[in-house]
């Protein structure tokens, strides 16, 4: 059995159910090491924001519908001195339908195959997902940012996003015949899995590149990808001499460079380099601020706070695109926890440091067209 372990101070707020999680996850046959970052909260059955390492047997339902889910930074060529937020929220406003000819050669370049969902292909998607324009707030590393592209004038664009439905038929075929067992690394069967779930992962990824080419394009910019980092994933990893397969439920890898940490909608992303990858961290880091209320609880507390219009500004200044108005409480920055705590853990237990602190100008959610979806 894997003895669990937390990177949090006692400031950060943890809720119980999701320790009672990672304790129960840690136990399961073939785990050898399980880890929660300082986002750590409750999922559904297994909690998010943690990383565990098994030998011989994997858990796909640790891995969750999402498959591939993550974000990609993206240096564009406007200006931040020539910003018109204005003009941009109207223009992002009036996203409409995918062209048709936009797909096909991103897919390409990715090596996707062919799936039942790529209508979807190209969307965000709802829940925590999204596309946000930024700029920078503050370098703390000026040696390292100027390394890696990010400098005070230039806007950025993050985008988070992932297999949307693809990910999900995956589980559920799973599930149907497994249920939430787990599959020995030698079997046909997780052979199976490993080519659908890497598809997804492929599929993921391109997603996040043409919903980035396609939100540049609306604004009549072009960018440079700075990094793309997945969330929910399976990869494997030789340690000791031994091979173990770490599954990674909304935390972001320690050891390909790079990681943003965004917070909510209204608060502060920070670009930090990770410490060397090690198995005590689970090679792995916080993926974000992590929740403090689930949806139901936020949609029921924010909806007596605030008006709906209320929560298109914030702040920070920053403008939100989002016409799903569940989505608005549900997502709304009190729903998540402070991400500037979660970042001071992570620096205070070693495990990274800070590059630059980004600032959000521009969140788009959905428009109730085909980026919601």
């Amino acid at each position: 059995m894997a003895a669990p372990y937390i990177f949090a101070s006692p400031r950060n707020w943890m809720e119980s159910a999701a320790v009672d999680q990672l304790e129960r996850t840690a136990a399961l046959p073939g785990m050898v090491q399980a880890v929660g970052m300082p986002d750590l909260h409750p999922g559904k059955g297994s909690p998010v924001g943690a990383a565990f390492l098994s030998e011989g047997i994997v858990y796909p339902y640790l891995i969750g519908g999402d498959i591939g889910c993550g974000m990609s930074f993206w240096k564009t060529n406007l200006s931040r001195r020539k910003m018109n937020l204005d003009k941009w929220e109207k223009k992002l406003k009036a996203l409409g339908e995918i062209p048709a000819d936009a797909a096909a050669p991103v897919r390409a370049i990715y090596g996707v195959e062919p799936t039942d969902f790529d209508a979807s292909f190209g969307t965000i998607g709802k829940g925590n997902h999204f596309a946000e324009f930024q700029v920078v707030d503050s370098i703390v590393d000026e040696a390292r940012a100027e390394a890696s592209g990010v400098e005070a004038d230039s806007v950025y664009l993050l985008v988070h996003s992932g297999s949307r439905g693809y990910g999900t038929s995956i589980l559920r075929e799973h599930t149907d015949r497994f249920r939430d067992a787990g599959l020995a690394t030698d079997s046909s069967e997780f052979a199976e899995y490993l080519v659908k779930h890497n598809n997804a992962i492929r599929w993921a990824r391109a997603n996040r590149r043409l919903i980035a080419d396609l939100f540049l394009e609306c604004l009549s910019a072009s960018g440079e990808e700075i990094l793309d980092i997945f969330h929910n994933y399976l990869e494997p990893k030789s340690h000791d001499g031994r091979r173990r397969w770490i599954h990674r439920k909304g935390a972001a890898p320690s050891d390909a460079g790079l990681v943003i940490v965004p917070g909510s909608r209204g608060a502060h992303s920070y670009l930090v380099e990770p410490a060397p990858g090690s198995f005590e961290t689970g090679f792995s880091l916080a993926h974000g601020a992590g929740r403090k209320w689930d949806r139901s609880s936020a949609k029921h507390r924010i909806k007596e706070k605030y008006k709906k219009k209320e929560l298109t500004r914030t702040e920070l200044g920053s403008r939100v695109i989002c016409t799903d108005k569940d989505l608005l409480y549900e997502e709304a920055p009190e729903a998540y926890k402070n991400i500037d705590t979660v970042v001071s853990d992570l620096v205070e237990f070693g495990l990274a440091r800070v590059v630059a602190v980004m600032k959000p100008v521009i969140t788009f959610k959905t428009n109730e067209q085909d980026w919601g979806g």
